[in-house]
């Protein structure tokens, strides 16, 4: 039930190869000549960065996608970049050293270990700075791009502080005073508005009726238009806006309902990622100085954990077009460092052959099989089987291109994404 990536098992021969002084692997082990940048696209300050997160995206969810939409010979957008990596998720948790995605996007946005559920705090909860906030500091425009709430656990560790992920509205209200993070776009309106007082976003949807306001601080979207933002809540809103300060919730909650297959799933958001994504290049761009983007695809983790492989591949593909205008982006603008990867992954997916025998069993004890999925190009299919509902532990790939990005190569921990961008954005 092994599914091995092609330029995941030259990373691993490399590796015996190829080793500095500090451990990891230099940039040539892993270069592709075909696609490698000149050498001054790796050299240089990164005036600015874009952080993809495909949560929950394991090396096998990025297989599944592949084979989904460009079939056997082809690659996705994210694995056609020159350098690659591979990261540890482990987090800090005398629990369990299986990360959730509080604890994994707060060692990569600080560079510091910490317990699951932690936002922006290290093991004794004490407030540790982020590279948003790092990055808001030296003048550029900072943005947070999400499928999810905007509050959830991902885009929170990059801009704000709580000792639990479920404090988003203390989180919201951060993002306004603390970090004030120009554009914020996503869903989780719900945790704007106290409970009672509905927002754009009627309470109690038909497609989720449990869906309501539940803020438990002030009005923050009208807080957030005292400040000088412009509020949108539909796709027709955004397109109009040119305001330098944004924030966008196009939904209740999550923008899309996650369940099992034939269950009430749906993944349609009223903004898509990539539509969001460019939005935010468009505005953050402006700035003289640079920015710092991070934009997450939730869904690939949410449709995991459901065991739906259907629309974790959709999500997949949503996220992929995201990736590709993030890189049109820094093609023309090459300073400009890319990053794509996972915070951990979900699910124990693993990729199979199509036939009449479901090796996972009736699916009480284990998860069932979905598919099969057809291979693009091709008349071949593949199923997706499952192990679990939960994370697991494996690592993660990394792909990048711009400045800093040959200092992604090789095996490490999840910090020192943290640690490499900083050093780039900081270069003389």
């Amino acid at each position: 039930m092994v599914q091995t990536k092609r330029w995941l098992t030259g990373l691993i021969l490399g590796a015996a190869l190829t080793i500095t002084t500090y451990g990891t692997i230099t940039a040539s082990t892993f270069s592709n000549s075909e696609h490698s940048p000149q050498p001054s696209s790796t050299q240089g300050k990164a005036k600015n960065v874009i952080v993809f997160v495909g949560d929950g995206m394991g090396a096998a969810h990025r297989d599944a996608i592949r084979l989904a939409t460009k079939g056997v010979n082809g690659e996705l957008e994210m694995d056609d970049m020159p350098y690659s990596g591979i990261v540890h998720t482990n987090s800090d948790d005398k629990k369990s050293f299986i990360t959730d995605s509080a604890a994994a996007a707060t060692a990569i946005a600080t560079g510091v270990k910490s317990y699951n559920g932690a936002i922006g705090v290290d093991v004794n909860g004490k407030t540790v700075q982020t590279i948003l906030e790092q990055a808001k500091e030296a003048g550029k425009s900072t943005g947070l791009v999400t499928t999810s709430q905007v509050t959830d656990a991902t885009p929170a560790a990059f801009a704000a502080h709580v000792a639990n992920r479920s404090s988003q509205s203390d989180i919201a209200k951060q993002y306004l005073e603390n970090s004030k993070v120009d554009v914020i776009l996503g869903g989780g309106e719900d945790y704007w508005y106290p409970a009672e007082n509905p927002g754009k976003h009627p309470d109690h949807p038909s497609e989720d009726p449990s869906e309501a306001s539940k803020g438990t601080q002030e009005n923050l979207v009208e807080k957030a238009k005292q400040l000088g933002y412009t509020y949108v809540s539909n796709a027709d809103e955004l397109r109009r806006a040119h305001s330098d300060k944004l924030l966008g919730l196009f939904a209740n909650e999550e923008m899309f309902q996650q369940r099992p297959e034939g269950e009430g799933d749906m993944y349609n958001p009223v903004v898509s990622l990539p539509e969001m994504t460019k939005k935010a290049i468009d505005i953050l761009s402006k700035n003289k100085k640079g920015f710092f983007l991070l934009v997450e695809e939730e869904a690939i983790d949410e449709m995991s954990h459901e065991n739906n492989a259907s629309l974790m591949l959709k999500a997949g593909q949503q996220f992929d077009k995201a990736v590709a205008i993030g890189k049109e982006y820094a093609k023309k603008h090459r300073d400009t460092l890319v990053i794509v990867l996972a915070d951990h992954e979900s699910g124990g997916l693993a990729i199979e052959t199509a036939n009449d025998t479901d090796e996972s069993g009736d699916g009480k004890t284990f998860s069932s099989e979905d598919g099969p999925f057809p291979v693009a190009h091709s008349e071949q299919t593949f199923t997706i089987d499952w192990t679990t509902t939960g994370h697991t532990g494996v690592d993660v790939p990394l792909t990048a291109m711009g400045p800093g990005a040959d200092k992604l190569t090789g095996v490490y921990e999840n910090t020192h994404i943290h640690d490499v961008i900083v050093q780039a954005m900081r270069r003389k």
